[in-house]
């Protein structure tokens, strides 16, 4: 009882954008108003992918607000996401990551070396079938070398705004999944770190 009234939890939603940003209309500005407190990872430029920098961004955003953190990335904000996990430099308290449309570390090599490993942190990755960024064999193959759990949305375009994915209810689904399965592990930790004298 004591670890859930210290706990911060549930976590804060934190979406990461890819090329030139999520409109008005996009499921991510959508998810930000489903969840209190969200965050949007912000570049100094839309327009110009660059690994490092954008992978720096969110870094810096996590640095300064309170945690815990739920990620919802997108597009080449995957790639970023991911590239700041392998990295070693997000808090321990990222609690997981929902990886959507991931755009093909091939397609980017210009924007900086990608190097698809193992993440640290519980993820789901979901893929389409008719994605022009990724084909559905690759998004598969990056899921298994994250260690994420695999999603197949079928027919379902870059899974954006031009594809039809303005408010998306099963984008909630995915982040409340993550936020659940997390939850045992976190009250656990928190409960070891309750003094003995708050017991008796």
């Amino acid at each position: 009882m004591l670890s859930c009234t210290r706990s911060s939890w549930p976590p804060r939603l934190v979406t990461v954008p890819g090329l030139r940003g999520s409109e008005g209309a996009h499921w991510q500005t959508w998810l930000e108003r489903q969840f209190a407190r969200s965050l949007r990872v912000e570049q100094a430029n839309w327009d110009a992918p660059d690994l490092a920098r954008w992978a720096k961004s969110l870094r810096e955003l996590l640095a300064r607000e309170r945690g815990p953190f739920v990620l919802a990335a997108h597009s080449f904000g995957c790639l970023a996401t991911a590239h700041a996990l392998q990295q070693g430099a997000l808090p321990s308290d990222v609690a997981g990551v929902l990886f959507v449309a991931p755009a093909s570390p091939r397609k980017f090599e210009f924007a900086g070396p990608f190097d698809a490993r193992r993440l640290g942190v519980p993820s789901i990755l979901i893929g389409s079938e008719t994605d022009p960024w990724m084909t559905l064999a690759d998004a598969r193959d990056l899921a298994q070398r994250f260690g994420s759990a695999f999603v197949n949305l079928g027919d379902a375009g870059h899974i954006n705004t031009a594809a039809g994915f303005g408010p998306w209810p099963r984008a909630k689904y995915f982040i409340d999944t993550l936020v659940h399965c997390a939850a045992p592990l976190r009250f656990r930790e928190e409960a070891v770190d309750i003094p003995q004298h708050a017991l008796v």
